[in-house]
């Protein structure tokens, strides 16, 4: 594409922050790892000339007029917009003084605040913001509800997670580990169970946002003695418990944040509330582009891809949108970026460095599948998904360098019907192998 194309570029944001992509490190063809820093948004005015910030939230947009309105009242043009609203957490209830969210900076420092004066909180959620509290937490019991089986089941199987129980109750590296007693509970869905949402400002934490942040409660002993008594809140699970507490974190994931950009307009929304958007991130509105936790990716996948609102894939919608906005002006065709064709993502849970590949969970896979694990306790766990004879996904915890051996084998779709089992054989160098 050709680098000449010198256009003003405006950024809307609510907050006076960015979020900044740093030590960006390509591991492999797809996957990366970086980290992402808060930084005044002056930074970017002055790296980039043609860049002003507009401190303000949307109130609507107009898209017949191609003019965005923000909510102090001022009213701008565009040639090309990108919505990059992100997501909104999906509280267990709203307005609720008890009932705390993590999403940006301010929940999060909110969400300290409190906990260094709790003795037991409840964390309510099974994704990966639940997964970093209750392992990070100190110096307060926490009680884990989940709906499902296993903990983790958005990243992992059963057996992941069997692995991954005991740190919970080990000490953590270098730290001298104080009470905490973590209990786990699983739940059913009561039938016809409904959920209420509601929406927080502020751009979403980092993969690391615990990282820097004190996480200790009340408690400073390693004995915990239950003293009865009254708690500020008590929270009812439909396997018929009921805990009390000092405050719920509703840690249940994120719906896309549309609002205010449906009113007035004709976009076209998913199942899942996102903006449907076609392999050049472009959504049903013409000159409007969507990219992140927003937008919901509705062209034909990939067979070895599938969107998860993460930050990886947030960052990588987020510069494809950019090339395609521009090719667009420029009139210069452009292909769907290679970062599509196979779902990849690096991250660290309970400080074990997790890589997920493909079809990991042999999503959409059915019974055309087989799995091929290894797993040293408190090592690594490896984990192969399996059909038709190739590899088509992986979850690999623990150091285990297979990652970009494993990518190749899912990118080249090599037949590994003969090796069978000995696949994983902890004695075969795999990486010489597949050399």
């Amino acid at each position: 594409m050709s680098c000449n194309l010198k256009r003003d570029v405006a950024l809307i944001t609510a907050g006076p922050h960015i979020k900044a992509v740093t030590n960006y490190k390509q591991v492999s063809k797809t996957l990366e790892e970086f980290d992402v820093e808060e930084k005044p948004s002056s930074v970017l005015e002055e790296k980039f000339p043609n860049l002003t910030v507009i401190h303000s939230a949307v109130k609507s947009l107009h898209t017949e007029t191609h003019s965005v309105e923000t909510a102090d009242g001022r009213v701008f043009g565009y040639e090309k917009l990108c919505i990059c609203s992100g997501g909104r957490p999906n509280l267990l209830m709203k307005e609720n003084p008890y009932v705390l969210g993590i999403r940006d900076t301010d929940s999060a420092q909110e969400f300290q605040k409190r906990l260094c004066k709790a003795k037991r909180i409840v964390v309510v959620g099974n994704g990966g913001i639940a997964l970093e509290l209750v392992y990070e937490v100190e110096g307060c019991e926490v009680i884990w509800a989940v709906k499902d089986k296993a903990i983790g089941n958005t990243f992992f199987d059963a057996g992941a997670a069997q692995f991954l129980i005991p740190s919970l109750e080990a000490d953590k590296p270098e730290v001298a580990a104080p009470c905490k007693r973590t209990r786990y509970t699983t739940e059913e869905p009561a039938p016809g169970a409904s959920q209420t949402f509601t929406a927080e400002p502020g751009s979403a934490l980092g993969p690391d946002w615990h990282e820097g942040i004190a996480l200790r409660g009340a408690q400073q002993v390693r004995q915990f003695v239950h003293v009865l008594g009254s708690w500020p809140v008590y929270i009812q699970l439909t396997n018929g418990k009921t805990f009390g507490c000092d405050f719920v974190v509703s840690a249940t994931g994120v719906v896309p944040n549309t609002e205010p950009f449906l009113h007035g307009n004709n976009f076209s929304v998913a199942n899942d509330g996102g903006l449907q958007v076609d392999d050049h991130m472009m959504t049903s509105e013409p000159d409007v582009y969507a990219a992140g936790d927003v937008c919901t990716a509705c062209w034909k996948h990939s067979p070895l891809w599938q969107q998860m609102r993460l930050w990886t894939q947030a960052r990588q919608m987020g510069w494809y949108a950019g090339r395609c906005m521009a090719a667009e002006v420029l009139s210069e065709p452009i292909e769907l970026d290679f970062c599509f064709e196979l779902f990849s993502h690096i991250t660290k849970f309970f400080n074990y460095k997790v890589v997920l590949l493909g079809k990991f969970n042999g999503q959409g896979l059915g019974p055309d599948q087989e799995l091929l694990v290894r797993c040293t306790k408190g090592q690594e766990y490896v984990k192969v998904v399996v059909s038709g004879g190739r590899m088509v996904g992986a979850v690999l915890i623990g150091e285990t360098d297979l990652e970009e051996t494993f990518e190749n084998l899912i990118l080249n779709q090599m037949d590994l019907t003969p090796y069978g089992e000995e696949l994983l054989n902890p004695n075969i160098d795999i990486e010489d192998y597949f050399d």
